[in-house]
């Protein structure tokens, strides 16, 4: 006689039967709550996106809709942007500024990491006192310095070029220097030391260490320079302001306000024009921009 086993099913819980069911008050009590802690980013937003939205919206109406109360345009006129390059020469404009703005953060780069790296990492008699030259300096206004300045570079027959306003960042950025001071210290100091038993020295521990490990604070202090250049009118306005050959986008569009300053629609278009470089820029380095920002200072 054969033994014969069966097999007993086992009833399986219920799905829901480890969750409670929320009711429909707790639902809304947690939304009104989330409203209410995101209420001040919220308004803040808004505040901040409403003059944008209307500059867009004003630069796609008919010249009449933009002297009216309309806020919305109908229909929308795309070509506004064609005229704004018809009527000024805003890729030249576009050109030169980003050679300034490119030339400008690169040789910014290029001198205030070094600088950075040996006001952080080496040990040498007058370290703090030039430390404490470079927050000076952060202190000093730029319109101290315009004076003898001018004088120099006109002396040296390079008013009327962008030579004076890229050449400077040669000698460093003191904002840069301290930011990217302040990372280099959150490293930590054992990677500098296997560094130096496999033989590097310092040049190659800062290319090869400190540089790989601080690309957060190095996006960081770039785009920072990158739009300060990118925007600034002062610089251009004082060393290429006769020259129009070397304008930038910002003398540019305040040329065009002038000569269209009745003519809204199109005066907006060219701001659009204008912003959507920068705006494209910061939301593709945000990551980096604010990862950089948010690390330099916090010490390991």
């Amino acid at each position: 006689m054969s033994a014969h086993t069966s097999a007993v099913p086992v009833a399986a819980p219920p799905a829901a039967a480890g969750r409670r069911r929320v009711s429909p008050a707790v639902l809304r009590r947690r939304l009104l709550l989330s409203v209410a802690d995101n209420s001040f980013r919220i308004v803040f937003a808004l505040m901040f996106l409403t003059p944008f939205v209307f500059i867009v919206l004003t630069s796609l109406m008919t010249n009449d809709q933009a002297l009216s109360t309309d806020l919305w345009p109908h229909p929308f006129r795309w070509s506004n942007y064609k005229e704004v390059f018809d009527q000024a020469p805003m890729l030249r404009y576009a050109g030169n500024t980003l050679i300034y703005a490119c030339l400008a953060t690169l040789l910014m780069l290029v001198s205030s990491i070094p600088v950075a790296y040996a006001l952080s990492r080496l040990r040498w008699k007058g370290r703090d006192a030039v430390f404490l030259l470079v927050l000076v300096a952060m202190m000093l206004p730029p319109q101290v310095t315009i004076v003898p300045l001018y004088v120099m570079w006109a002396k040296l027959n390079l008013v009327g070029t962008l030579t004076p306003l890229i050449l400077p960042n040669l000698c460093g950025d003191a904002f840069s220097i301290f930011l990217l001071r302040q990372f280099f210290l959150t490293i930590p100091e054992p990677y500098l030391d296997s560094a130096r038993v496999d033989g590097c020295g310092e040049f190659r521990i800062l290319i090869w260490v400190v540089v790989r490990l601080a690309k957060p604070a190095i996006a960081a202090v770039a785009l920072f320079m990158f739009l300060l250049t990118f925007s600034d009118f002062f610089g251009p306005l004082l060393y290429v302001g006769d020259d129009e050959a070397h304008w930038t986008l910002s003398l540019g569009l305040a040329q065009f306000r002038t000569l269209h300053q009745v003519q809204w629609n199109l005066t907006m278009a060219a701001t659009v024009l204008v912003m959507a470089p920068v705006l494209v820029l910061f939301f593709l380095a945000q990551k980096a921009f604010v990862e950089g920002v948010t690390l330099t200072g916090v010490k390991e």
